[in-house]
């Protein structure tokens, strides 16, 4: 057996929630080793947000200013696609993380590359690329920031047709020419409208009844009607029963229920996430592989006294702001308790991530844009509040009709009605991803309806909304 190394921490997975652990931990003098079996910076920074916004990015600066008067004329032609994927490739670092093993380095981390596993209570292995094996040993805490993995369906024909997950629909180098995508959800929307700007002819295919079904409704209709007049086919209450690809490069033909069959040069699938556990050692410390791993506030695994799980691991909050988050929370738990100083009983206070429940930011980049935080109406009433829903025309305040000529969206302030704080907001329109903060520290912090009345919004900025909403409550109207 390789002799084992000592660390006060050590942890499992580095994408922007193990990163961030080891940043707490590093910060508080913990010695901490890092294990990571594919690129270090994770998902995010090569297959998901950091990819995906650069694709997006082109698109919704044409859209934005094919709205501008004077402007519009100028922005008609089509998007220089491999202007727009050499831009993807520069912001992914050519798939290489040099820049993010150096600044381990630099903070005094230890990076072990390869396949770590449990193997008992504050112990894991590491085999690397190479065959070489190493034991780790952790003195305060071993920390899970696995991530999750995209989930293709048990359908026929998929194996052999190759189809896209989020990876490969972040990645790729070429444009197709029929883009089939089955989901509603965020992944979905967001590539089609990426995809359809990049010349690709779009076709959604979503079982349920709209888009992005977890937000309130009206922002599943705004992007949706957005999608269609730039071009995108939405296929609702439709269920993809297989699919057969023509030879190992030729076109794919999507089944429908019912025998109907559309044809597209690639399908991507963007129809949920399982987490990646099933071949971390689980099963030594009794846990079951394969499993999302409930944790308490402070991020440790239930049960345990040294296990935590941060990012989508733990199922809370499957948004890489949220893992950071999540991971800030833990990383001040692990090096609080090491010096003897933490609770072990709740409430941990500053070691809890409180805001995964009440106040957690998402933005959609589509166009029009979709942002929410806390509750929708449907949400506030399921959970007991007394709620009030006030909603306004975007297009009607004066920052959005300077922003864009024609501007189109909606924003919505969740009230509960015994307290008189915000629950939760939605916007949606051009540009509404900036609005979003305002609305979490909202949220996060309660703040009274009274109180927002005193936080004065600039003229003239899409802001402004936030005054009309505010009238609307007091009125009794929205």
């Amino acid at each position: 057996m390789t002799e084992a190394v000592e660390y006060d921490v050590v942890v499992l997975g580095g994408g922007p929630a193990g990163e961030n652990v080891v940043d707490r931990t590093r910060a508080a003098g913990l010695s901490t080793a890092l294990v990571e079996a594919e690129l270090i910076g994770g998902e995010c920074s090569y297959w998901a947000c950091v990819p995906s916004k650069a694709l997006l990015r082109p698109a919704l600066a044409r859209a934005d200013a094919r709205r501008v008067p004077g402007l519009a004329p100028a922005v008609q032609g089509r998007l220089d696609a491999p202007a727009v994927l050499a831009h993807r490739d520069w912001w992914t670092g050519h798939w290489k993380d040099d820049g993010q093993v150096d600044w381990l380095a630099s903070i005094g981390a230890h990076v072990y590359r390869g396949h770590g596993r449990l193997y008992g209570e504050k112990k894991i292995t590491v085999t690397s690329p190479e065959g070489d094996h190493h034991v780790l040993v952790a003195r305060h805490a071993v920390v899970l920031a696995t991530g999750s993995r995209a989930v293709l369906p048990d359908l026929p024909g998929v194996p052999a047709a190759r189809p896209w997950t989020s990876r490969e629909a972040t990645s790729s180098q070429h444009v197709p020419g029929r883009l089939a995508i089955v989901g509603g959800s965020v992944v979905a929307v967001e590539m089609a409208t990426a995809w359809q700007a990049l010349g690709a002819r779009v076709t959604l295919l979503v079982r349920g009844p709209q888009l992005l079904p977890r937000m309130e409704p009206f922002a599943g209709e705004l992007v949706a009607d957005g999608l269609r007049e730039a071009g995108v086919a939405i296929r609702t209450g439709v269920t993809v029963e297989a699919l057969v690809r023509d030879g190992s490069t030729g076109p794919v033909t999507v089944v429908l229920q019912g025998g109907e069959m559309i044809g597209a040069d690639e399908v991507l699938f963007a129809t949920g996430r399982a987490p990646r556990t099933e071949d971390i050692g689980l099963d030594t410390v009794g846990l079951a592989p394969a499993a999302w791993l409930p944790v308490d506030e402070s991020c440790r695994v239930d049960g345990t006294d040294w296990l935590y799980a941060v990012g989508d691991a733990n199922h809370r909050a499957l948004m890489t702001h949220q893992g950071k988050y999540q991971a800030r929370i833990a990383g001040a738990a692990i090096a609080a308790r090491a010096a003897g100083t933490a609770p072990d009983t709740t409430p941990w206070g500053a070691h809890a991530a409180t805001a995964d429940h009440a106040a957690r930011p998402q933005v959609v980049f589509t166009d029009p844009e979709a942002a929410s935080v806390g509750l929708t109406l449907a949400e506030a009433e399921r959970a007991g509040h007394r709620a009030r829903a006030v909603d306004h025309d975007l297009g009607a305040v004066t920052g959005a009709g300077l922003y864009a000529h024609g501007y189109r969206g909606k924003a919505r302030m969740v009230v509960d009605l015994d307290r008189e704080v915000v629950l939760g907001a939605t916007f949606v329109g051009p540009g509404t991803g900036e609005l979003l903060h305002s609305a979490t520290v909202a949220v996060a912090g309660e703040v009274p309806l009274a109180r927002l009345w005193h936080a004065v919004p600039a003229f003239p900025t899409v802001s402004e909304v936030w005054l009309r909403l505010l009238e609307a409550y007091r009125d009794g109207s929205g």
